[in-house]
């Protein structure tokens, strides 16, 4: 769209994260929709950055569902979604230290129900990641069915999807201006101007932002800095086969990459919308973590970067359309889980921009709208 073009369609949705890429991919088959990306590429800020990993038992409960109902489309996507399989083995182990018994008992008896666990000794678990340090875990649950996701092959499905369909895509389009005119939205972009029939409000961290902007209420978002690390595993070790190995309290995770360990103090550092950065505290902070934990010594560090990982009060999504505002839905607040269950809230979505019911099979979940809905945050306030 040339600078200064205006074009109008039923839906615009603001961001193009894996969030607004694949609910963009859900409405383009029954809309016109336009995608409107503040970046040069999609997936720039937090999509771009996550180590993700499917796991029915990571998350807050409404998160679980949606990661369960998300699990037939990982499995088996559309044809022609992807080149080859989005999940990859893993499994993961979330341990615990002596002080940490009663966190892993609770932790225990709320995944149980629906997720496929079993309890372990530190010693067995031990085994499983054999750079634990001897006596460092006392308990662990493993989740073997966790599985690595590639990110990168799930966001450009949900891209090359989205265009087959007719979908337009719109980059370096930062927004100036959103508000109603003449009974649609005007989204002003520096690549242009949109009018549309909705808007969506998928801009991640900015999503508070974007919401001011439109005169919707803000949800109280709070993004917050997580931290990652590249380092060499020890001389000698073959971590491919390595389950991700998650504390219990999330006070650090270890993850194999590529021959190489993926580390994180596992920080939430309240921040403003930005480029998050590493600091050099937090990167301190999950060396000795690290250190503390495994039977490692880290001598160089081979890469560092930082994501946002956005949060409501409740740390649940924040999905539906601003009572206040008509025409403005939400699809923020996913938190560090956006990917692992997106296929799944793409769909729920989808048929709450439509002002349908929830797929049954999410349904079936026990997810309902009312649990996503924005309303809930000024009503629980």
């Amino acid at each position: 769209m040339p600078a200064g073009a205006r074009e109008s369609c039923d839906i615009a949705v603001i961001g193009a994260g894996i969030a607004g890429a694949s609910l963009a991919s859900e409405l383009a088959a029954t809309h016109r929709v336009v995608l409107v990306e503040r970046e040069p590429q999609p997936g720039y800020h937090t999509t771009g950055r996550s180590a993700a990993l499917f796991s029915t038992t990571y998350g807050p409960p409404v998160i679980r569902a949606m990661s369960r109902a998300s699990a037939g489309f990982f499995e088996a996507p559309p044809q022609a979604f992807a080149e080859h399989a989005l999940l990859g083995p893993r499994g993961m182990l979330m341990i615990a230290r002596a002080d940490q018994a009663e966190a892993l008992e609770a932790a225990h008896a709320a995944l149980a129900e629906h997720g496929t666990v079993e309890r372990l000794t530190g010693e067995a678990a031990r085994q499983r990641a054999p750079l634990l340090r001897a006596g460092y875990a006392a308990g662990a649950i493993a989740e073997a069915g966790a599985r690595d996701i590639d990110v990168h092959a799930l966001h450009q499905g949900y891209l090359r999807r989205f265009r087959r369909a007719g979908g337009r895509l719109v980059t370096d389009a930062e927004l100036v201006a959103l508000a109603p005119e003449g009974g649609r939205w005007r989204v002003d972009t520096r690549a242009g101007t949109v009018l549309a029939d909705a808007v969506v409000n998928a801009a991640g961290a900015w999503a508070d932002a974007v919401a001011q902007m439109a005169g919707a209420a803000p949800v109280g978002l709070v993004p917050k800095r997580r931290t990652a690390l590249i380092v060499a595993a020890p001389e000698g070790a073959r971590p491919a086969g390595w389950p991700m190995v998650v504390d219990v309290a999330e006070e650090f995770y270890m993850k194999p990459d590529a021959g190489r360990l993926l580390v994180s103090p596992a920080d939430e550092t309240p921040s403003p919308p930005c480029d998050a950065q590493p600091e050099e505290l937090d990167v301190a902070i999950c060396v000795d973590r690290i250190e503390r934990a495994f039977d490692i010594a880290v001598r160089r560090i081979e890469n560092k970067w930082a994501g946002l990982r956005s949060f409501v009060a409740d740390k649940g999504p924040v999905v539906g359309y601003a009572p206040e505002r008509p025409g403005f839905f939400w699809l923020a607040g996913q938190g560090g889980y956006g990917i692992q269950s997106a296929p799944a809230m793409a769909r729920a979505a989808a048929a709450l921009v439509r002002g349908e019911a929830l797929p049954a099979d999410i349904a079936d979940q026990g997810v309902t709208p009312a649990a996503l809905a924005p309303a809930r945050l000024a009503q629980a306030a």
